[in-house]
């Protein structure tokens, strides 16, 4: 049976799915592995140092991009890694009930982190290949949102869910195994609705070896390189997020730790709420609201008041570590106010790397742009346990709101088209 018709099919019936899938596996490595590791008793630094180094695939990832084009197809890609992901979620449910669990659980995340970035290699080129060039920008809008919607149904979902079954089983071990057996069943499902759903654009093609193919893939890294200011670009890339990159990594763990360590001593669903689904809806908003200012004004105008309002709800959080208010609503609404500025900022370090990856091979140089926010969230992440630890939670975020100084240091000295950003 022919898994799907030569002609396209509409947007609506596999960019929703598509992006929704493409969210949860890096959800789940980078967040929901945080609070599993809490759950069953792992410290602060252990798990900031090596979740962070999690980010380590989606920051190489430009360097095995070529081998999704010269192999078979984006869409064959994007269906085979579907069931590897499930896969790996299956292996993450065996592995959570071991003895040595941390370190097992830790392989199949390794396993799921590359499967997840190549994932997106092949989810993004099929995206530009499939449609016209004005759906592709009807539809960016849709694609940012299912994402959101993934970490929703991660950050708050499941989350809230693992919550429930440890509460009704007295169990952790044995809630996680249930979640990830779930995440499983539903990848296979996935991969299934797209081996019938997806289309087959005629241009969807592999590009075969090339006796050139060193020369011209080095030289596509040599362009990037060459770049007008390129050592300051990626300062930038670096630094935007230096101070943000060190707060993600403990606000679970701050959390759910008992209010006689510092922390706020929530419960696992109430997590799931307050900063799965309130925070990332806050955070979807604010990045909305960004991206319609920015066409507005341009981005040359917003970058100042955009970083300022990323970095300063930063504030919140010393706020909640000196108070330790039991309010569930009060500390909701400031995780909100905290994401909304996030997302409201981050909007800004988006259209940068768009601007910076414009030219000839602008899919490669924006996959290189990505690598080096990566990098920029993985470095400041993996000491941010020890610290925590070293300072206690109230001094640790007084050195978040400090460690901001080097991104403004590094928007200061980036030059940007006054035009760029703004509808014409």
């Amino acid at each position: 049976m022919d898994p799907s018709p030569a002609r396209s099919r509409n947007p609506w019936s596999w960019i929703p799915s598509l992006y929704f899938s493409e969210g949860i596996p890096y959800v789940v490595v980078m967040t929901l592995s945080v609070v599993m590791y809490k759950n069953l008793k792992i410290s602060n630094t252990e798990i900031a140092l090596y979740t962070s180094w999690l980010y380590l695939p989606w920051i190489i990832k430009p360097l095995w991009s070529p081998l999704v084009e010269m192999f078979r197809t984006k869409r064959f890609w994007i269906v085979s890694l579907q069931f590897l992901i499930g896969l790996a979620f299956a292996l993450v449910a065996l592995t959570v009930p071991a003895p040595n669990f941390f370190r097992a659980t830790l392989a199949m995340f390794w396993l799921l982190a590359f499967s997840s970035a190549t994932h997106d290699i092949a989810a993004d080129g099929f995206y530009m290949l499939a449609q016209p060039a004005h759906q592709q920008a009807a539809f960016v809008g849709v694609r940012s949102t299912f994402y959101r919607l993934a970490m929703i149904g991660v950050q708050g979902g499941l989350v809230s869910l693992a919550g429930s079954l440890e509460k009704s089983s007295g169990d952790v071990a044995y809630a996680w195994t249930l979640v990830f057996i779930l995440l499983a069943a539903v990848f296979v499902v996935v991969g299934i609705y797209h081996f019938f759903m997806l289309p087959k654009p005629a241009v969807d093609h592999s590009t075969g070896r090339r006796q050139n193919l060193v020369v011209d893939f080095l030289a596509v890294f040599a362009a990037f390189f060459r770049k007008p200011g390129i050592a300051i670009i990626i300062t930038f890339l670096l630094l935007y997020r230096f101070a943000e990159a060190q707060l993600l990594k403990l606000v679970i763990p701050f959390l759910l730790d008992g209010r006689e360590v510092g922390g706020l001593g929530l419960t696992t669903q109430q997590v799931g709420f307050a900063y799965g689904t309130v925070g990332v809806i806050a955070l979807t908003l604010g990045g909305l609201l960004g991206g319609w200012v920015i066409s507005r004004v341009g981005l040359k105008r917003m970058l100042w008041p955009m970083i300022c309002i990323m970095n300063l709800p930063n504030l919140v959080f010393v706020f909640l570590a000196l108070t330790q208010p039991t309010n569930l609503w009060l500390i909701g609404g400031g995780l909100a106010v905290e994401q909304f500025g996030y997302g409201f900022g981050f909007t800004a370090y988006l259209l940068y790397m768009i601007m910076v990856a414009d030219g000839e091979h602008r899919t490669a140089h924006y996959a290189l742009c990505t690598g080096f926010m990566a990098l920029g969230m993985m470095l400041p992440g993996m000491p941010a346990g020890w610290i925590q630890d070293q300072l206690g939670y109230p001094n640790f975020f007084l050195w978040v709101c400090a460690a901001t100084i080097p991104s403004f240091a590094a928007a200061a000295l980036i030059k940007i088209d006054p035009a760029f950003g703004k509808k014409t």
